[in-house]
């Protein structure tokens, strides 16, 4: 690592430790020349995932609508900013660990449906019925049954 300060390229660690939940670690330095302390960060670096559209296309997964879609399906719903920003950070982690590159988006909205199930009925029925794309009542009572069912 160059010192910032001098620009030498030999340093010692004088401390290390884990930052953001494991996700990162950080380590002091001091330069073996110039006694400049100075800290670093290390962090794995992953690959963006796209998103593989059912019409074919490809586009960044983006955080930010998986976050408004999911606030919209529990808008004037007992389901707390907090509790949504969380599951939005499950979800893009449990597909980070499953695919590398590419993900469907209907794997995406399974795995939304599968959370959502877990913390409020009504904003799931919503989600489902946009992304399975109901047409009727019909529809609608058949996934509330399915509800009802494995209750």
């Amino acid at each position: 690592m160059r010192c910032p300060k001098c620009g030498f390229q030999e340093d010692k660690v004088v401390d290390t430790r884990s930052v953001r939940n494991g996700e990162a670690i950080r380590r002091r330095r001091v330069c073996l020349s110039c006694n400049h302390r100075f800290t670093t960060y290390e962090e794995v670096v992953k690959a963006h995932l796209r998103v593989v559209k059912r019409d074919g296309r490809h586009e960044e997964l983006d955080r930010h609508k998986l976050l408004g879609g999911l606030l919209r399906a529990c808008e004037k719903r007992p389901v707390s900013t907090t509790q949504v920003e969380l599951m939005v950070s499950k979800i893009i982690n449990d597909l980070e660990a499953e695919y590398e590159r590419e993900v469907p988006s209907t794997a995406i909205g399974l795995k939304v449906m599968e959370n959502l199930e877990k913390i409020d009925d009504v904003a799931y029925i919503r989600f489902a019925s946009v992304y399975r794309r109901f047409k009727d009542v019909n529809q609608f009572l058949s996934e509330v049954e399915g509800l009802i069912g494995r209750e």
